[in-house]
Parts: structure tokens; sequence; C-alpha cells
């Protein structure tokens, strides 16, 4: 196998342009004048397109429900989104194909700035705080809740649901198809694998794989080991 081609990064590395001033006037006009329905029809109606004015409808329906949407939203098409009201989204977020955010009613989520989610990523959102500059791999999924389970002659889908806060600090990179549990923080600058099962917290600038997932090195070379021993 040959050595590995470098290329240049672009969504991490590219300025984000302040929207046109039409756009938030025309979100402005639609929370107005629309039902939070209306505008989430006007969202679906817009959903499978890929010209501009499919991506101008998506992102405006989304600047007119969400508490705060920053500029330079891209939303690919066959994007699912429940209880964007809750939503607070940052300057230049990339949302992929068919990803799907499920906030809820009394939730919060909060993206930050320069975030970039994978096409097919899955996002509970109940309680979910993701960080800027944050990679987000196709496939990836976060988990926002667990039932009580008790007592236990109810059933489970039945009993109280726990809801911790799930946090993704600043400028974490989180691998294919990885699933984080309910309340998990991955530190700044870690990078969970790919495939890996995370369900205790991430160090700081930690690498980590495997189910569940487990510390495998720093990104800065300190050693495993002794990291543990102190």
């Amino acid at each position: 196998m040959g050595p590995a081609r470098i290329a240049r990064a672009v969504h991490g590395r590219g300025a984000v342009r302040p929207d046109p001033a039409f756009e938030i006037a025309f979100a402005q006009d639609l929370a107005h004048r629309c039902a939070p329905s209306e505008i989430m029809a006007l969202f679906r109606r817009f959903n499978q397109g890929e010209d501009h004015i499919d991506f101008l409808m998506r992102r405006t329906c989304v600047r007119a429900l969400a508490r705060r949407c920053g500029s330079g939203l891209r939303i690919e098409p066959g994007v699912g989104l429940r209880h964007v009201e809750t939503f607070e989204i940052g300057d230049g977020v990339v949302i992929g194909e068919q990803v799907v955010i499920h906030g809820r009613f009394d939730g919060r989520c909060e993206i930050g700035s320069k975030v970039w989610i994978g096409a097919q990523a899955f996002l509970d959102a109940r309680d979910l705080v993701i960080g800027d500059n944050v990679g987000w791999a196709p496939g990836a999924k976060v988990l926002g809740s667990k039932h009580s389970g008790l007592p236990i002659d109810v059933p489970i889908i039945a009993t109280d649901l726990l809801i911790p806060r799930t946090v993704v600090e600043d400028d974490a990179d989180i691998g294919m198809n990885a699933i984080l549990l309910p309340g998990v923080t991955i530190g700044r600058g870690a990078i969970v694998g790919a495939g890996a099962v995370v369900t205790k917290d991430v160090p700081a600038f930690s690498k980590v794989a495997g189910c569940p997932a487990q510390v495998i090195g720093y990104r800065d070379g300190r050693e495993v080991l002794a990291e543990a021993s102190q």
C-alpha cells in the first residue's frame, strides 16, 4: 500500500460569511406570520432538493424556529428535525444528508460554530451541548436519555426518563458509527474512534476506541499507563 495522500481540510479552514439581510428578514417574517407547524411543513416541502432555493428555504425555516441560528448553516437533503424551537446553532454549521436531530419540547440542543455533522448521524438532543469546531462522522450517534426501569412491575417504556446532559467539548472528533451513551462528556480535542461505544467521560486530548471505549493514547504523546497511575 502506497503512502496516504494529504489534502488540505476544507470545512474547518473556511471562513463564514454573514447571511444576507433579506434571509434574516424573511425568517423573521415567517416566525411572525406562521405557526411552527406551518414552518415545518414548509421545511419538509423543500427537504429533498439540492438547488439554491432548497438550501435557502431549509436554512430560513430553521432560523425562523430556532432560539438562535448563526450564518452559513447548510442542511443537506433528507434531514429530520424535531423541536427546532429548542435549538441554538452557531456559525458555519453543516448538517449532512439524512441526519436526524431529535430534540424534546423542554430540552436544549446547542450546536457550536464550525460543527460538521456527517450523513445519517442520529442526535438524541434532549439535553445536548456540542462545542465549536466539532467533527461528527457519518453514522455516529448519541443517546440522550434512558428509562429508570423502576418499578419492575411497570413496562420499562412506561417508567420515568432520566435525561442527563451530554457534552462534546470544543475541537473534539467523533468517529464513524461511534455511539455516546447518555450523560458522558467528551473532553476538548479528544478523538473517539470509529465504532466506539462511549460509556464514561473521555479526557481532553485523549484518543479512545473499543466497546466500551478505553483510552488508547493521547494526542500530545503522553503515555497511557503513566497518566493512569497519577
